[in-house]
């Protein structure tokens, strides 16, 4: 691999504390457009703004306009490494115009939805059921990240604990609110558990927390038992549920972002357009000419 690639995934493990799946994503990105760019007899590091360009218009058609952004994305911030670094005096990347992407709402489950998928988490036998719910319940409880909610110790949450400090993106803390259903729910699933494992929620390996792939494979087989279909059932999915749901509840914009971790209040504004139905809505019920049509005037006699 390109030295300058990998001094690049180097620094975004080591200063910017980048989730393993983020660096992974950042090098297949990097590692395809070192392949354009050899092609073109150049090495990614010296790299001419016309193959930058033309390495973002062979994307056209190739893939989807949201992986074109990411690939930009990914040349952006080797580039202002590469700047950073004094191993080039100029930004290729500079005027390169992002991918339009097309107008996109988060996806939720109702809360009719959300409470049969923990109904049927709860209705699971053993171990594993206690794992699945308690899992769930969290989840949906905090609005985590499934990387975050994975990568809690069995001791991040007690009986009495109120709040439960977590280590977000960036190695970011905040603290998020526990229901106490969740909290209930963990200290079944940590007495069944005991000694056998450091993690509140353990793999097939004790010794290993569970992995997002074995989460997503047992989210499913919830999904099913619920009667939902699973296509619309994944972590991300429970953590829009868990933003609207707040939201259409009376949560306001600023306290939602506190609680997911958000950078940039923008990031949550997407929400928003629960906040609209529900106005929407609210009009309809309670406006006095709501669901009436006006009586025509009398013709002229």
């Amino acid at each position: 691999m390109d030295r300058h690639i990998e001094a690049f995934l180097e620094m975004l493990a080591a200063e910017r504390g980048a989730a393993r799946n983020t660096i992974e994503a950042y090098r297949a990105d990097l590692l395809a457009f070192a392949a354009y760019a050899a092609a073109q007899g150049q090495v990614p590091a010296a790299a001419t703004e016309a193959t930058l360009h033309g390495y973002m218009r062979s994307l056209h058609g190739a893939v989807s306009a949201r992986t074109a952004a990411r690939r930009l994305s990914s040349l952006r911030g080797f580039c202002r490494f590469l700047v950073g670094n004094g191993v080039r005096t100029d930004d290729p990347s500079h005027l390169l115009d992002s991918p339009r992407l097309p107008a996109s709402l988060p996806k939720n489950l109702t809360e009719t939805e959300v409470d049969a998928l923990l109904a049927a988490a709860k209705a699971k036998p053993g171990t594993p059921g206690l794992l699945a719910y308690a899992a769930l319940e969290t989840l949906y409880a905090t609005g985590l990240r499934v990387s975050e909610l994975l990568a809690l110790p069995k001791t991040a949450m007690g009986i009495k604990s109120e709040m439960l400090i977590v280590r977000g993106k960036g190695s970011k803390e905040r603290m998020v609110l526990l229901s106490d259903r969740a909290k209930a729910a963990a200290a079944t699933l940590a007495q069944a558990t005991g000694k056998a494992s450091p993690w509140l929620f353990p793999g097939r390996d004790p010794r290993h927390a569970m992995t997002r792939q074995g989460f997503a494979v047992m989210l499913k087989g919830v999904a099913l038992q619920a009667g939902l279909d699973p296509a619309r059932v994944s972590p991300h999915v429970l953590r829009h549920s868990f933003a609207s749901h707040m939201l259409a509840r009376g949560a306001d914009l600023r306290s939602l972002q506190l609680l997911l971790g958000h950078a940039d209040i923008a990031t949550t504004q997407v929400y928003t357009h629960v906040l609209a139905e529900r106005l929407q809505e609210l009009v309809a019920l309670h406006h006095p000419l709501a669901g009436r049509s006006l009586a025509k005037p009398a013709a002229p006699g």
